[in-house]
């Protein structure tokens, strides 16, 4: 379906909801297209396609709410869809902070944001893909097995609908190439991997690139060895500096603050991270892979700085945390078709410093430079910082050996305060950050 027709399929169920006896409702589908291709050693594994429709509806009488969903679009399944909806609207325990957007809030207009590739790749393209990279990190001399290549391609369309008034649609594209391969043998194997994803094919790293990457990558990692527990400097790759500002979301979302369970609840307008350090959202970068027009709710949206200058400048809301804390929602509202808006983060990331990875180590005498996490040793109450890790061990400002099973901890608090960017920021996905430097962690090895 077009996006007009999906716009009165959803405009039809909502009139049809509140003639049913609903006070306000609301409705969003998705339809989307994927393909897939997987191969290993040089063999197709997977070769898929994939097309899919949901649709959600949510009524509200009063402090009430249900919000039912569906992916049969006939008249039957939709008149059921209304009626139990309606009928669980009723039933459920009131919610004093459900509700939708008042239409004085609501978006009138927004951005045109280049999010949709218009050309779907041929098969055989994605097949290539696959099998430049694969073919690349195999021919790096020390690579052994391939745990195989991956290329995607995906396009869906969003549709948001209410009773308020608004009425918006949006699409978007991805593309994906990854590939995993293999070093060494024996008890003395090694494991890597590196991807590229972007929204629009040309601006996809060369698969060939991606997958010597990969091969160099495992390479490296041979020979690793345990170091003595220290507390040193750790140094985070862009590819898991990102989780830090996850830690960091989760510890300002709205709900955390709401419930007061957030080791950040009483830090707003406070400096929590070093001087310099910025971290921003912004869900109308072009090409973005997580930009939107709109939020959820059909509320405007901006690029908004979550911490400046190393201060703590906003949470991040959607209307129900917002209306508990007194607070306008920030516009981050998303949501599926089976359960009710909640904040989350668009094109989140760190911005870059001055100085370039190697002059960001270049005075750590020994240290660790960490390219991989295990577990999720984090306490988004207290703090608390505890992660398995593998990487490599610094000295005298260069990279020296590699290193593996070794558990880094400190307390988020503290690691926020002690850290230090890179200028290597890319935008890789929807989280991105370049590489940085942490202070002081305890590193546990041998």
């Amino acid at each position: 379906m077009t996006a007009d027709k999906n716009d009165e399929v959803l405009s039809d169920l909502i009139e049809r909801a509140l003639k049913a006896g609903a006070d306000q409702a609301d409705g969003v589908m998705f339809e989307g297209i994927s393909i897939s291709h997987a191969q290993r050693l040089g063999h197709i594994e997977k070769l898929e396609r994939s097309e899919g429709y949901d649709l959600g509806l949510r009524v509200l009488i009063g402090k009430r709410q249900a919000i039912v969903s569906s992916n049969d679009r006939s008249r039957s399944a939709l008149d059921g869809l209304v009626e139990r909806a309606v009928a669980m609207a009723k039933s459920v325990p009131e919610d004093e902070f459900c509700g939708l957007a008042d239409p004085s809030e609501i978006a009138k207009s927004w951005p045109q944001l280049d999010m949709l590739d218009p050309d779907e790749p041929a098969t055989e393209r994605l097949i290539e893909r696959a099998k430049a990279a694969e073919e690349a990190a195999r021919a790096v001399p020390g690579v052994t097995n391939s745990e195989g290549a991956e290329a995607s391609w995906g396009s869906s369309t969003v549709v948001l609908a209410s009773s308020n008034g608004f009425r918006g649609s949006y699409a978007g594209s991805s593309h994906g190439v990854s590939v995993s391969v293999l070093a060494g043998t024996g008890d003395g194997m090694e494991r890597d991997y590196d991807y590229t994803s972007a929204v629009y094919a040309a601006d996809l790293e060369d698969p060939a690139v991606v997958g010597k990457r990969a091969g160099e990558k495992a390479v490296k990692r041979l020979g690793a060895r345990k170091p003595a527990t220290t507390k040193l400097p750790v140094v985070y790759d862009p590819r898991v500096a990102s989780s830090l500002l996850g830690h960091l979301i989760g510890a300002i979302i709205g709900p955390s603050i709401a419930r007061q369970t957030s080791f950040l609840k009483d830090k707003l307008g406070q400096r929590i991270f070093s001087a310099g350090i910025n971290i921003i959202d912004d869900p109308h970068r072009p090409r973005g892979h997580r930009s939107k027009p709109f939020d959820a709710e059909g509320l405007p949206n901006q690029r908004r700085a979550l911490v400046e200058d190393g201060v703590l400048k906003s949470w991040v809301l959607d209307l129900r945390s917002a209306r508990q804390l007194g607070l306008a929602s920030t516009g981050n509202a998303s949501r599926g078709t089976s359960s009710p808006p909640g904040p989350s983060p668009t094109n989140l990331y760190l911005e870059p410093g001055k100085l370039s990875r190697a002059e960001l180590i270049a005075d750590i005498k020994q240290g660790l430079y960490v390219t991989e996490l295990i577990g999720m040793g984090v306490s988004g109450i207290t703090g608390d910082y505890s992660r398995g890790a593998g990487g490599f061990w610094i000295e005298n400002g260069e990279i020296a050996y590699p290193v593996n099973e070794i558990t880094i901890a400190s307390n988020l608090k503290d690691m926020f305060l002690n850290i230090a960017a890179a200028s290597d920021l890319e935008f890789r996905g929807g989280t991105n950050a370049p590489t940085v430097r942490v202070e002081g962690m305890t590193i546990a090895g041998a």
